[in-house]
């Protein structure tokens, strides 16, 4: 993601007069370079702060584009539309940015060329269907369907994250419960029992060996755990190849894979399909799809395809020999190209593929729920009845003495 910095500055035109205002940078040589190109004298530079946090997230490109789509649908000009968006932004960088871009397509740059000098901000994707919309004539048209594209895959990778989220939360709470009641609880239980110098259940002599071993062992496993995690995050930011392997690992995990593999898909159907509509070559679709996929493992796939249809294979057969892809996926990309409708035949795929995964979603959460509260009660009720079972032997036991 880019790492800018929003600089304030004052300076001088030909004219004397003072102008001021703020721009986006790496660092404060670009800053000074235009504005001399601007024929602007620097007085004074300030650094406001580092970008925050969620500033250039997927959102806040989707309600740029929707607004965009909608005044330009309202006959206001590119120029005025992009001042006026960026008049009401509540996010002071995109309120730079959004002024930097409107300046140079005010001096004659292309709005795909002016998105194009910000390429950590604006994918591929994005100045490829900018560029066909300004070359058809129907750039509100191309904002619209983009904005409704990213706005579509968002939700879906929202609602999937959730459905996987879940499950690791209730097993979390059960495992730090079960660690406190254990670690904390059960000895001091065990210290009474020992004073009575009776036989105890089996069940409570098993919950009571692992509370041994939680106390004595316990901090050295955790220590471990936490080396371990801290080792593979280590990995995966320094190592392409360790990010592929976890990914090739996810694809095997009976839950998660089916939900993981749909939400790609869908991504890269979707895509495929809006490049297709919008006129682009299908190679610079699979250009764009590269680009805009984050996972180290797909963007290999769709870079190993995007070989070979340059080499003249099929586009169904690509997919067929990339062993990422469903029959499915092969059998309508097949009819597709051979009858000259690839593009409804992806947007088919990629319609089927995002219905599919949101139903995934929805029955694993509605399936889970159950199923980890089920799991949860047993180990508590276990630890439960391990504690007090106990008692009542020993209350017995009083009783008939």
């Amino acid at each position: 993601m880019a790492k800018f910095v929003l600089w304030r500055w004052k300076a001088v035109d030909q004219h004397g007069q003072m102008q001021q205002g703020a721009l986006l940078a790496d660092d404060p040589i670009s800053i000074r370079e235009q504005l001399f190109n601007a024929d602007l004298q620097l007085l004074h530079l300030r650094k406001t702060s580092n970008v925050r946090r969620g500033c250039w997230h997927i959102q806040q490109k989707i309600q740029v584009f929707r607004q965009l789509a909608t005044l330009l649908q309202a006959g206001i000009s590119l120029s005025d539309g992009l001042l006026l968006i960026a008049e009401q932004h509540p996010f002071c960088e995109w309120r730079a940015l959004l002024k930097d871009i409107e300046q140079r397509v005010s001096n004659g740059t292309p709005f795909s060329s002016a998105l194009q000098q910000w390429p950590g901000i604006f994918p591929a994707l994005f100045i490829a269907l900018i560029h066909i919309g300004e070359l058809t004539g129907k750039l509100d048209e191309c904002c619209k369907r983009l904005a409704e594209q990213q706005e579509k895959l968002y939700r879906l990778r929202k609602k999937v994250m959730k459905a996987l989220r879940y499950p690791l939360f209730i097993m979390g709470v059960a495992l730090m419960v079960t660690v406190g009641m254990m670690g904390f609880v059960l000895p001091e239980f065990a210290n009474i029992y020992r004073s009575f110098n009776a036989p105890l259940p089996a069940v409570t002599l098993a919950v009571m060996a692992i509370s041994n071993w939680v106390t004595s062992q316990g901090i050295v496993w955790l220590l471990a755990a936490i080396v371990f995690v801290a080792g593979g995050l280590f990995m995966r930011r320094r190592k392409p190849h360790w990010q592929e392997y976890e990914q090739n690992l996810l694809l095997r995990i009976p839950l998660v894979a089916p939900l993981w593999r749909g939400q790609i898909l869908s991504q890269i159907y979707t895509t495929l399909s809006l490049a297709q509509q919008a006129g682009i070559p299908l190679l610079q679709g699979l250009e764009a799809v590269e680009n805009t996929l984050t996972q180290v493992m797909w963007k290999k796939v769709v870079s190993q395809i995007s070989v070979k249809v340059t080499q003249g294979v099929p586009f169904w057969h690509a997919l067929t020999q990339s062993g990422r892809f469903t029959p499915l996926c092969s059998q309508l990309v097949r009819i597709g190209e051979e009858s000259g409708s690839l593009d409804l035949m992806l947007e088919k795929l990629a319609t089927w593929h995002h219905s599919h995964t949101e139903e995934l979603a929805d029955n694993l959460a509605a399936a889970l729920e159950p199923i980890m509260m089920l799991v949860v009660g047993v180990i508590i009720g276990t630890l439960v009845i391990a504690m007090y079972l106990p008692i009542f032997q020993l209350g017995d036991a009083m009783s008939a003495g």
